[in-house]
């Protein structure tokens, strides 16, 4: 019940957070948002890591009850924040700005506390695949947003000349709305069930690694600022990572001048993230039952990760290459990019894990997230002064992509925390 509860919160997160990018050319008529609106929009995520870590403090000082409490407390005011009715449209901008921030600062604990809560509550042959769900479950809430608010909300474009009519619009803004009143509905159920029920432990420690003592607060950044190995692998995670997360919540922008309508870029990028989701669940499920194999699996994901954004991005300048521009291969690179990215970031995690133990998972996941969403928002900061011209930004994937392969090829594992589990209690 803990995991579905905290997976669920994490859920609503990234659908709040990807509510605007899949529906921005319906969000640019309804409420008059501009390009550095619509990017300002998807950079709130980012720039809610920026107390990130306060949010690491209070985890390691209070307990995942309270952290998740204030997480799920911000997300309800965030979410109502966007649903209060003005007529001001300058005014409600600003209110959906706001909320957008208020969830963004939900963020740091449902993408950095999975690995916490696995370790808290399940054993050393379950830990994998719950890290898996527990985080899996934000990005796949991001997806939903691709299917959702393209489905509910009709797009505006050239071949309907009545939906630039003021009733078209005030029907699209209705709809709009329709979707920020229900994320509103599920984050107060969520919150009211996690205040009910979510305590910070369980009776018994379901490992020695679990009942372990861990370094304090400032001996852990000294630890992980001082691990040249923990440094490499960070940078393997944050850049690719960071860069597909920029890349993913201004897909439907990216997609346009390709002539992709609004509809199918939210199934790309729904398909897209749902298959990594699916295979990152299955990668970690398999390295709880062979331990050890973290750096394989890794080399393997990015390896695919590297070929199929090349491939992608060769698609999309086919005036040049001469390469098919179809919806099929469009949808096959960028659910293969996904999928192989996605996946990914649950072995990261555990990789983190036993590589600097006994720093707390949740300080050493926080530095990397943060890392990986600096990332992100300063793409973003650059894609609102260059959004004239994406091919840059499509670049930036399969160059990111073979760097953190190097770095995953040169570094060194260690499992410490598993060790101590399986060799100490024994």
């Amino acid at each position: 019940l803990v995991l579905l509860l905290f997976s669920l919160l994490g859920f609503a997160q990234g659908l709040v957070w990807n509510t605007w990018g899949p529906i921005q050319n319906s969000a640019r008529q309804a409420y008059g948002f501009s390009s550095w609106d619509i990017a300002l929009l998807v950079l709130w995520g980012p720039i809610g890591f920026l107390p990130c870590f306060a949010f690491m403090w209070l985890l390691d000082k209070r307990g995942l009850r309270v952290t998740v409490l204030l997480t799920s407390f911000l997300m309800v005011l965030g979410t109502g924040l966007r649903c209060i009715p003005v007529s001001d449209l300058m005014l409600k901008r600003r209110l959906i700005h706001g909320g957008q921030l208020l969830n963004g600062l939900a963020g740091p604990t449902v993408m950095n506390a999975a690995p916490f809560l696995s370790t808290t509550w399940f054993s050393a042959d379950e830990r994998a695949t719950a890290t898996a769900i527990a985080s899996m479950l934000s990005y796949l809430g991001g997806a939903c947003a691709f299917l959702v608010g393209p489905l509910v909300v009709p797009a505006p474009n050239g071949t309907s000349p009545l939906l630039a009519s003021e009733t078209s619009r005030t029907h699209i803004k209705d709809l709009i709305e329709t979707v920020l009143y229900a994320e509103f509905g599920v984050v107060c159920l969520l919150f009211s069930a996690t205040l009910a029920y979510f305590p910070p432990r369980p009776p018994l420690p379901p490992s020695v690694a679990a009942a372990s003592q861990r370094l304090s607060y400032r001996r852990s950044f000294c630890r992980l600022l001082s691990n040249m190995r923990f440094l490499m692998i960070a940078l393997a995670y944050a850049i690719p990572l960071g860069v597909f997360a920029g890349w993913s919540g201004v897909l439907d922008l990216i997609l346009t001048p390709v002539h992709v309508s609004q509809v199918d870029a939210g199934w790309i990028g729904f398909w897209s993230i749902v298959g990594g989701c699916v295979v990152g669940i299955a990668m970690a499920r398999f390295a709880d039952f062979i331990r050890g194999m973290l750096k394989l699996i890794l080399l393997l994901l990015f390896s695919g990760a590297t070929l199929s954004s090349t491939w992608f991005t060769l698609t999309c300048l086919n005036s040049i290459t001469h390469l098919p521009l179809t919806t099929v291969t469009l949808y096959a690179s960028c659910i293969l990019l996904g999928v192989f990215l996605n996946s990914s970031i649950p072995i990261f995690f555990e990789l983190f894990v036993e590589t600097v133990y006994p720093v707390p998972e949740g300080i050493t996941c926080g530095v990397v997230t943060f890392l990986s969403n600096m990332f992100m928002g300063v793409l973003l900061f650059f894609l609102t002064f260059y959004h004239t011209e994406l091919s840059w930004f499509n670049w930036c994937l399969p160059g990111s992509c073979l760097l953190s392969l190097l770095l995953i090829l040169c570094f060194r594992e260690s499992y410490d925390r598993l060790y101590l589990d399986v060799v100490v209690s024994v």
